[in-house]
């Protein structure tokens, strides 16, 4: 933050904000900012948009892209170059390893963080498991097709690209000589988009775990930003900072992303405060699943801690929970399907 646009409280007078430019990023973007605005009134929020390679290449499943920062890169380059203050993100978009310089300053209270069927209206009615054999589901991730390859082999799973509205369209009219019966979304999205009437029903976590980070939005900015990010503090939610960076550790630890088929779910029981957290790794086929879960009794405490001292709590939580999945052969599983996609 450039001290000349400080005000004499220390208060600066505009923050520049990175963001896709989709729809949805916007929706999230402007989330974030209202919440912003309700702390610091006199702040104006200028939104910068861009378009990320993962928003560019629409040709391609993304694990064959061959990157892990696919809807962040263009947004940091801007960040480090100080073009832009913060960023917003989808915190699942965020790759576990950030560039030089660059953190998570915020994680804002998570929404529903499960994934969702979408039906082609001539299904209505029907449910995931009542869909008629051979029925083509719409998924670019590895993770939801893993999961429900396992539960409904009889079922066929398609890639799709684009947006949140360029997938419901290529549902709803076809996309070439493609017809889906179906797609799966994240649930949280399709709220946000104010589609509602269009979630057929949510997946069950015993059928599908969701992603790390699913659901929650998150604040990147610069590490020596003090000003930034001591503005930016409040915006953290204390229960979806210990679910999120636990659910983080174990990725990281695992060496996953958005090539492999790794799904979790997470919890804090209100009346013991007790972190719950499972974790999944699943061959690509569905076929071989390693799974486990870890608690921890959190510190009666938490909710008062600061971002930084619930991150040094938890994460070795999810790093726990890694070990664990890879005494009973996640290794294995995990590089046949990373061998698989760099092959194809």
């Amino acid at each position: 933050m450039d001290k000349k646009n400080l005000d004499e409280s220390g208060v600066p007078s505009v923050i520049r904000v990175g963001s896709r430019s989709s729809e949805l990023a916007m929706i999230q973007t402007r989330t974030i900012i209202s919440a912003l605005s309700a702390l610091y009134p006199t702040i104006n929020f200028e939104v910068i948009t861009m378009k990320t390679i993962g928003d560019k290449i629409l040709d391609k499943a993304l694990p064959k892209i061959g990157q892990t920062n696919l809807f962040t890169k263009e947004l940091e380059i801007a960040l480090a170059a100080n073009q832009i203050d913060m960023i917003t993100h989808s915190l699942k978009d965020l790759p576990t390893t950030l560039p030089p310089n660059m953190q998570i300053s915020v994680i804002y209270k998570r929404d529903n963080p499960t994934d969702a069927l979408v039906l082609h209206p001539k299904h209505k009615g029907l449910r995931i498991d009542t869909l008629p054999k051979g029925s083509i589901i719409g998924t670019s991730s590895l993770r939801r097709i893993a999961f429900l390859k396992r539960n409904y082999p009889d079922l066929i799973f398609q890639d799709i690209r684009g947006n949140l509205n360029t997938r419901l369209r290529k549902l709803d009219e076809g996309d070439g000589d493609i017809t889906y019966d179906a797609i799966v979304l994240a649930t949280a999205g399709l709220i946000r988009m104010g589609w509602q009437s269009r979630l057929s029903h949510e997946l069950d976590t015993t059928v599908c775990m969701y992603a790390v980070g699913q659901g929650a939005l998150a604040v990147e900015t610069r590490s020596d930003d003090d000003v930034i990010n001591k503005l930016l503090s409040p915006l953290n939610d204390p229960d979806t900072v210990v679910c999120c960076t636990a659910e983080r550790a174990l990725l990281h630890s695992l060496g996953g992303g958005c090539s492999v088929p790794v799904g979790t779910c997470s919890s804090i029981d209100p009346d013991n405060h007790t972190l719950c957290i499972d974790g999944a790794v699943l061959s690509l086929d569905g076929k071989d699943i390693v799974k486990d879960i870890v608690t921890f009794v959190l510190p009666s405490s938490y909710r008062e801690l600061g971002f930084s001292e619930l991150s040094g709590i938890v994460t070795k939580v999810g790093y726990d929970l890694a070990e664990k999945l890879h005494e009973q052969g996640a290794g294995p599983v995990l590089a046949k399907a990373k061998e698989y996609i760099e092959a194809v």
